[in-house]
């Protein structure tokens, strides 16, 4: 996500936000979001990580008067349930202290709406924090979920969790597929219009726990309700996880983070113009 002068990306298996300054070669800074440590052995870091999968720019709140930036968790396990909250600076770098966020209720509230949850997507959009559901396998489902922003802006401010009541709703879609293999959300990014830029990824896995072969991946948009009104796969056989978008000259400038499920192998960084859609 982009933001001022910096570049600011999770991964979903660590703890810390990681943030990069967009001009010049200084390197990155890492800022712990949830206290502990994760075991390096692979199985048991899966197991325990916190699975951040989104990053949604908020606007000036109490504590937060330049706005803040929300790590999203999946939920696809009890134990993926905790994000955090952080403040950001006149120039869009980390500033303050940092405050975890618990997600639990109103998970539990979508988990009873849509089964097996995957939170993979978020973006504030008019009055509505927009979440991405992400329907691995061909039992998933994909859907858009909206809540009531203000609501959720309150419930931060205060400390508190989100109840359910800040749904305000709930709709499912198909995204076609990348050869045998159904596409689903990824991650979202709002334009200034009310629409969103999403991502998705055809990932042959049965659930939302364990990783699989991907077979293709593709970039969307999303209309101001929520509907899907554009798809267009991309040439390489990439996962794309990540999304910020921009209209720069009429033209909507993507910003593309690909994972290959290794700790081994940095993450790459793509650039793009969306062909095809007016920004």
């Amino acid at each position: 996500m982009r933001v001022g002068g910096w570049l600011h990306v999770i991964a979903d298996d660590s703890l810390a936000l990681a943030s990069f300054p967009l001009q010049g070669e200084e390197p990155g800074a890492l800022v712990r979001l949830l206290p502990g440590e994760l075991p390096l052995e692979h199985r048991e870091r899966k197991a325990r990580k916190p699975d951040f999968e989104a990053l949604c720019l908020l606007g000036a709140l109490t504590g937060a008067p330049w706005g803040a930036l929300l790590a999203v968790p999946s939920g696809s396990t009890p134990g993926r349930v905790r994000g955090a909250l952080v403040p950001l600076g006149a120039n869009g770098s980390p500033e303050g202290p940092v405050r975890e966020v618990d997600f639990q209720p109103l998970y539990a509230q979508l988990e009873r709406e849509l089964g097996p949850l995957n939170l993979e997507g978020a973006a504030v959009t008019g009055a509505r924090l927009r979440l991405l559901n992400r329907g691995n396998g061909d039992a998933g489902t994909d859907a858009v979920v909206d809540l009531d922003l203000d609501r959720v802006l309150r419930a931060l401010e205060a400390g508190r969790p989100a109840l359910p009541d800040v749904v305000r709703a709930v709709r499912r879609w198909e995204l076609g597929r990348a050869g045998p293999v159904r596409l689903s959300f990824t991650d979202a990014s709002p334009l200034p219009d009310g629409r969103v830029v999403f991502t998705a990824a055809a990932e042959d896995t049965r659930d939302a726990y364990a990783d699989g072969a991907v077979t293709g991946s593709a970039v969307g948009v999303l209309a101001p309700d929520g509907t899907p009104v554009f798809l267009d796969g991309v040439d390489a056989k990439v996962k794309l996880e990540g999304v910020d978008a921009r209209v720069e000259s009429g033209r909507i400038h993507l910003l593309l983070v690909s994972d290959a499920d290794d700790p081994t192998r940095a993450a790459p960084l793509f650039e793009a113009v969306l062909e095809g859609v007016a920004g």
